[in-house]
């Protein structure tokens, strides 16, 4: 992005010097535009009958270089990031240096300090002066209240949407919830987490609500951090297979329009969620 807005600012350059005034007219014919009566500009943008190849010629805009290459490592480093601080391969507590991170990724330190500065924003690390970024440690109460407040949240528009939303469209995210399944039969937590979110932004977007979406999947992947000491095996398959399952379960109540068997299910799967870690 760096890089585009550098070009920007190359090429508006040539456009202020097209803007200077006739001090580099010749007197004469400086005296001779002041006496002729000003022209009404055409519509075009010049003026009828007047010479303009005297004028500096307008500016080629180069083109940007291309960022998405960058943009896309950036990316793919946040993502791996993520994949790794869910399968407590970062664990918490513990100092990560960029040229480290950089080293393992095989790329340089900059997309691996940028996309740690996004974690960073987002909660999961913390800058360490002249040493890198340290995971934040989290204990059994933050997660409980991530919990709770996904709950305040998630809860109401659900029971909305199981009154509102026909039950086809519900059939449409039934492969999403058996993906969650197959994704927890993996036993790989940071792999379940990801088909977890995306069974769960489907469901909320049914609200047309995107900023609500935004905050929920901001929550739901705060709840996916690893706690103090929890490591990559804290929650084992069978608690990944037991929380797909709630999923499936929940779509057969939305399709039913059982508001006390969705409100239960969910309820449930966020507290489960928090006692298991």
């Amino acid at each position: 992005m760096r890089q585009g807005a550098q070009g920007s600012a190359d090429a508006g350059a040539p456009w202020a010097a097209a803007g200077r005034t006739e001090a580099g007219v010749p007197s004469e014919q400086a005296q001779t535009r002041a006496s002729t009566p000003a022209r009404v500009p055409q519509q075009g943008g010049g003026v009828r009958g007047e010479h303009t190849h005297s004028e500096p010629p307008l500016p080629v805009v180069p083109r940007a270089r291309p960022v998405v290459q960058r943009a896309s490592v950036r990316g793919q480093i946040l993502a791996a990031l993520r994949a790794a601080l869910v399968a407590g391969d970062l664990r918490p507590g513990e100092v990560y240096s960029a040229p480290v991170l950089g080293e393992r990724f095989g790329v340089s330190a900059t997309p691996v300090r940028e996309a740690m500065q996004q974690l960073a924003l987002e909660g999961a690390v913390e800058v360490v002066p002249n040493r890198g970024f340290r995971v934040v440690e989290r204990g059994v109460r933050e997660l409980a209240e991530l919990a709770e407040v996904r709950a305040l949240i998630e809860v109401p528009v659900m029971l909305r949407l199981a009154r509102t939303v026909p039950a086809e469209r519900w059939a449409e995210l039934r492969p999403l919830a058996e993906a969650t399944v197959r994704a927890a039969s993996s036993g790989c937590r940071a792999t379940y987490a990801e088909s977890d979110r995306g069974f769960h932004r489907a469901v909320l977007s049914l609200s047309g609500n995107v900023q609500l979406v935004q905050i929920a999947e901001d929550l739901h992947r705060r709840a996916q951090w690893p706690l103090v000491g929890g490591g990559p095996g804290s929650r084992g398959r069978a608690d990944l297979v037991a929380d797909a399952h709630e999923h499936t379960a929940l779509l057969d109540a939305l399709v039913a329009r059982d508001l006390d068997v969705v409100r239960a299910l969910v309820g449930e799967h966020f507290a489960g969620a928090a006692a298991a870690g």
